[in-house]
């Protein structure tokens, strides 16, 4: 997989396409939020992501640091990622307050497993007890596997559709 996105890279470069793929301006919005570690995870941090999750961003230093770090987080990972259809900021933007119904999978065309987190949401909404007890922490584990991988989905995908244009 490294040497498929080691020539799509050159291919890429080649072409001139840009490599815009995450916004500043989402970053920041994020960052308001930034002691859940969001806008780390946004721009492909998930380690200091879950860092600052658990320490409310480093307990508010880590924090307020950000907020001079977003533009080169930012080219950090405009240089990552692939550019292409799919967008990141929309990916995100979606995941973000509605991750545990599984939207922002059914944007980057996983309809089963966005359906199954749609019918899990279904049922923790509709039953009480049990179920939601059960399917609740699979929920927040699919939601937490996504902040972790997200960008890598979306990168997948956009590296499949451009790939298979050549």
């Amino acid at each position: 997989m490294t040497d498929t996105l080691s020539s799509y890279s050159s291919t890429a470069s080649s072409a001139s396409l840009p490599r815009n793929t995450h916004s500043k301006l989402v970053g920041y919005i994020l960052w308001i939020f930034g002691f859940t570690g969001a806008h780390r995870f946004y721009y492909g941090k998930p380690v200091t992501g879950t860092l600052w999750l658990f320490t409310l961003g480093l307990f508010g230093i880590g924090w307020l640091i950000d907020l001079f770090l977003i533009p080169s987080m930012d080219r950090a990972a405009d240089h990552r990622y692939v550019a292409g259809p799919a967008s990141y900021n929309i990916a995100w933007l979606l995941h973000a307050p509605l991750g545990l119904l599984g939207v922002h999978r059914l944007y980057l065309g996983k309809w089963l497993s966005g359906g199954i987190c749609l019918v899990m949401a279904a049922i923790c909404a509709f039953t009480a007890g049990t179920m939601a007890f059960i399917l609740g922490p699979v929920m927040v584990a699919i939601w937490i596997y996504d902040f972790w991988t997200l960008n890598g989905q979306v990168s997948e995908m956009n590296e499949k559709s451009l790939v298979s244009k050549h």
